[in-house]
């Protein structure tokens, strides 16, 4: 009887940290973007900052105000007078050696993530890495072209390998197509894998870690 309420306690805290955890990681992301927009509009002067004319704090007026900025440049942008100031300004930080780099970076980082290209970063793979008998998963970004592969007999392709526990950071591989292993997993499995360290796989595993059925 006593092991049988030990379980269930155990079943409703676990169950408990699954939803109380990502809910409170969500809202301190939230807080420390909110923040730092807050402190981007202080270096407003005062008759350009919304507060002059609140007499009251608005908590999360500068995500409004950010999403509405960012809707103002992609409408502006659309129309053909918007696209030639894009030009004019990509053409003036093309001539500047260090900014250049990080704009075309940061640009083609926000292509790729937002790429109507189903083909992009959909396949998951498994990849003998970071030596033989080892493996690790990766996602395909593309064909790699060039003189990469030029310098190869073989179709090659660019693979991302992500680290554990932190996806956004990586390293990219060019591998030989054959020498790659095509699972069914898909993206968002993969993703939970990862973050996970290897404990969450799937829905059905979370459930059984909570010792349901």
């Amino acid at each position: 009887m006593l092991k049988r309420i030990k379980h269930r306690l155990r079943n409703y805290f676990l169950t408990g940290l699954l939803v109380v955890v990502p809910i409170g990681i969500t809202i301190f992301i939230l807080k420390f973007v909110i923040g730092k927009l807050d402190e981007m509009l202080a270096v407003l002067p005062p008759p350009l900052h919304p507060q002059t004319y609140i007499p009251f704090h608005v908590p999360g007026l500068s995500l409004v105000i950010m999403f509405l900025i960012v809707m103002i440049v992609g409408i502006v942008t659309r129309n053909i007078l918007g696209r030639k100031l894009v030009q004019i300004g990509e053409k003036i930080v093309d001539k500047i050696p260090i900014l250049r780099s990080i704009y075309l970076l940061a640009k083609q980082l926000m292509e790729t993530i937002f790429s109507q290209d189903k083909a992009s970063f959909k396949q998951v793979v498994m990849v003998e890495y970071p030596r033989k008998g080892l493996y690790s998963l990766g996602f395909v970004t593309g064909i790699a072209r060039g003189e990469v592969q030029e310098n190869t007999s073989q179709k090659v392709l660019n693979v991302f390998i992500p680290t554990s526990p932190n996806p956004t950071s990586g390293y990219l591989i060019m591998i030989p197509e054959e020498d790659l292993i095509t699972l069914d997993m898909d993206v968002e499995a993969a993703f939970k894998l990862i973050l996970s360290g290897g404990v969450v796989t799937s829905e059905k595993q979370a459930k059984e870690i909570l010792g349901g059925k």
